[in-house]
């Protein structure tokens, strides 16, 4: 198949799922040649649905070709147009910037930064090669944003990150468009901001997504610690920082499958993890965590399948856990002296979520206060301290990675989110 019919069918795939919505980004994915920042690929690889690794150190992906669908969600959240000036963190091959250029056309200007030389260099080559001379393509560590091209219109991460840098939100046009995956309570979201005022975000779209991090200043190792046995792995919902850091060596009992079962509202699935009931109950829990393991073997058969590995959601409560079973159906396990009293509280959240109508990330918003820029008399700040009280409700708040405060609240998706 040749260079052209692959693109073609690329986007004409996108434009039937949804992830194209737009005419200007639609045009965008249709003119600009994937292939050609995917050198060493056959057309029918460069065109395929799939993210595409460029770096590894020591057996970790630390850049890559994004998938060509979240590519067009974002390029959609960020909502990037004619004569915009934007900032791209997180260079990779030159892609993503190069849609950027197409989006902006020749009255804005796109400058793309990364903090290893030989892929500036590389994204350099790809974007000479295709013709998009004009995009700015610069080495620097991206938490600190390139001050020197601000103030921007749009600014997107294309890396994950733990907070939102006071850096960025300094460098943000009024009115401008903050986009990056944002890890909130464990699950990595793509969140849409809008800067409302000095200092002030409001989210305009939430989806789920899945980046490698961000690294210099602003990386985070994660919080993930393996159990005794060296074949379990937890991930709490909450960093060290939190007043409620559940111990993740009391669900070590539930990787052995005793317990005492008791239903539940609903099991879910295995997207549910991160996406919908994980997010719902990590955000009001402090003693979420998630549960990874090995395929056989102990409580492994009654967890969620994850591609050879087992993953389920779990709850820490004093010496007891509770984790949730993906067989039998809507089942949660309690383990421990204390696993009546965690297996009541994630029943309680799972019940909360069904009784929500299920929600998801796209029915969460997001408002973000940097305190060192905004003006605490620039209307009511909520946002005062972290808190996360089992059974929280609406207006949530925590502090993120970044010292920046966060208040999330359920409710109906975004406008074109």
């Amino acid at each position: 198949m040749s260079a052209d019919r692959a693109r073609s069918a690329l986007v004409a795939s996108l434009v039937s799922a949804g992830r194209v919505r737009t005419p200007a980004v639609r045009a965008a994915l249709e003119t600009v040649p994937r292939h050609l920042f995917l050198p060493a690929l056959d057309p029918g690889e460069a065109y395929a649905d799939v993210a595409v690794p460029i770096k590894v150190d020591d057996g970790v992906t630390v850049s890559s070709v994004s998938q060509p669908s979240m590519v067009a969600i974002m390029l959609e959240q960020l909502g990037a147009g004619p004569g915009h000036r934007v900032l791209e963190v997180g260079a990779g091959a030159g892609w993503n910037a190069a849609l950027l250029a197409e989006l902006v056309g020749p009255d804005g200007a796109v400058t793309t930064l990364d903090i290893d030389d030989d892929l500036v260099a590389g994204a350099r080559a790809n974007l000479d090669t295709a013709g998009f001379d004009d995009v700015d393509v610069v080495a620097g560590d991206g938490a600190l944003g390139y001050p020197p091209g601000a103030p921007y219109d749009r600014i997107e991460l294309t890396v994950g990150s733990t907070g939102v840098r006071p850096e960025w939100v300094a460098q943000l046009a009024p009115g401008g468009r903050l986009l990056l995956p944002l890890t909130v309570r464990g699950s990595q979201l793509s969140v849409a901001f809008v800067h409302t005022a000095p200092g002030r975000l409001r989210s305009s779209s939430v989806r789920s997504c899945a980046f490698v991090r961000l690294r210099g200043e602003g990386a985070d190792q994660g919080a993930e610690v393996s159990l005794p046995d060296g074949r379990w792995r937890v991930q709490p919902a909450c960093g060290s920082d939190d007043a409620d850091d559940p111990d993740p060596r009391a669900l070590a009992r539930a990787t052995t499958g005793e317990g005492t079962a008791r239903p539940v509202a609903a099991a879910g699935t295995v997207a549910d993890l991160w996406d919908g009931l994980g997010l719902w109950a990590a955000v009001a829990d402090p003693g979420v965590v998630r549960l990874f393991g090995p395929a056989e073997g102990g409580a492994a058969p009654t967890l969620f399948d994850l591609g050879g590995v087992r993953a389920t959601l779990g709850l820490v409560a004093g010496d007891g856990c509770a984790v949730l079973l993906a067989a039998p159906e809507a089942t949660v396990r309690a383990c421990g002296p204390d696993g009546d009293l965690a297996a009541e509280r994630l029943a309680g959240l799972i019940a909360g979520w069904v009784d929500a109508g299920r929600p998801h990330a796209a029915d969460l918003r997001i408002e973000a206060v940097v305190p060192s820029l905004a003006d605490p008399r620039d209307g009511a700040d909520s946002a005062t301290s972290a808190t996360g009280a089992p059974g929280a409700g609406p207006g949530e708040v925590l502090v993120d990675g970044a010292g920046t405060r966060l208040t999330l609240r359920w409710g109906p998706a975004h406008a074109g989110g």
